[in-house]
């Protein structure tokens, strides 16, 4: 049980730490008026990729199961997405959610076989997984669903109840929103006793068992959960670019989802935001600064953050934030 100056000091940040969200919440919501189209769409993607980040730090940061494979997921929301609006007529947010649960079902079966797996072999399961996932997209069976090498067009859809905004500007919105409420239940989640079972299991898979903890079956779910905002991610990320294609899904997306993710802070919540905005935006500068050495330019960005940051951007800014606090303690 916490001390009361230590309870006292909790009840005083929590307040501080909910109203600096909604500043940066209130800050986000005003994008879509002040950028430009162009980079009102990347902001989408920074959005977009926060919420599969999100999904592979659960995985990887708080229960200990390393993916090279969710680059996978993030197809199969997009082309589940596609397929449905195309087919079905529903509404983009229920081909959204029903993505979501797709890939909350695919990412639990497929927990279930890696449960005999574990660390790098488990990593190379996955990756085997992001490999065959353009060809099976390809695969002339599925051509009617998929569009085969061809790829398929994503159905436009116009801003609800009339409002006067534009397509772009109201995807970034919806976009926020859906990260806003996973975000939200993520951070409820990790914080819960599920929070505490699934870290159990990465730090000590015997203590577990000891207390009691099913491993197989949270894993297996914390597999489904993870795949779940990836698949979320997927869905959106083909209404941002209203096409897909498998060449769209290698094995490049899945590493740089975990590229991301370590970058960011692999065991942080807000580690996928920091992870995002490096997805989209350091290659893009690295281009800029040299065509000829584009990937060059990224190796050494990518090193220097490891090196100055290695529990990730997310863990160097706790740092400062708490060196701050004690130099205020012993300032006179």
């Amino acid at each position: 049980m916490a001390s009361p100056p230590v309870a006292a000091a909790t009840r005083q940040r929590s307040p501080m730490q909910a109203i600096a969200v909604l500043l940066v919440l209130a800050a986000a919501a005003t994008m879509p008026f002040i950028v430009s189209s162009f980079h009102l769409l990347q902001l989408t993607m920074v959005v977009i990729y926060s919420i599969a980040l999100l999904g592979l730090n659960i995985l990887t940061g708080y229960n200990g199961q390393i993916s090279l494979g969710h680059g996978a997921f993030y197809a199969i929301g997009a082309y589940t997405t596609a397929i449905l609006l195309d087919y079905t007529g529903l509404p983009y947010w229920a081909a959204i959610a029903v993505a979501g649960g797709l890939c909350l079902l695919v990412g639990f079966l497929f927990g279930l076989p890696a449960l005999r797996l574990e660390g790098l072999y488990l990593a190379l399961s996955t990756f085997a997984l992001a490999v065959a996932t353009p060809q099976l997209l390809k695969f002339h069976a599925l051509e009617e669903w998929t569009g085969g090498v061809q790829g398929r067009y994503v159905s436009a859809f116009s801003p609800p109840f009339g409002l006067p905004l534009a397509w772009d500007q109201w995807l970034y919105l919806f976009s926020l929103a859906v990260a806003a409420i996973l975000f939200l239940l993520a951070w409820n989640l990790l914080r819960g006793s599920t929070g505490l079972a699934i870290t159990a299991i990465r730090d000590n898979p015997i203590a577990a068992v000891s207390m009691g903890i099913n491993i197989s079956l949270y894993k297996s779910l914390t597999f489904g959960v993870s795949a779940m905002y990836t698949g979320i991610a997927g869905g959106l990320g083909a209404l941002v670019t209203q096409f897909v294609a498998p060449d769209s899904f290698t094995v490049f997306l899945s590493l740089g989802l975990l590229v991301g993710s370590v970058i960011g802070g692999v065991a942080s919540i807000s580690g996928a935001i920091f992870g995002a905005f490096f997805i989209q935006f350091v290659p893009n500068v690295a281009d800029q600064i040299s065509k000829a050495v584009t990937w060059a330019v990224y190796g050494s960005v990518l090193i220097a953050l490891m090196y100055l940051a290695p529990t990730g951007i997310s863990g160097f800014l706790a740092m400062i934030v708490r060196r701050l606090r004690e130099w205020r303690k012993v300032r006179p």
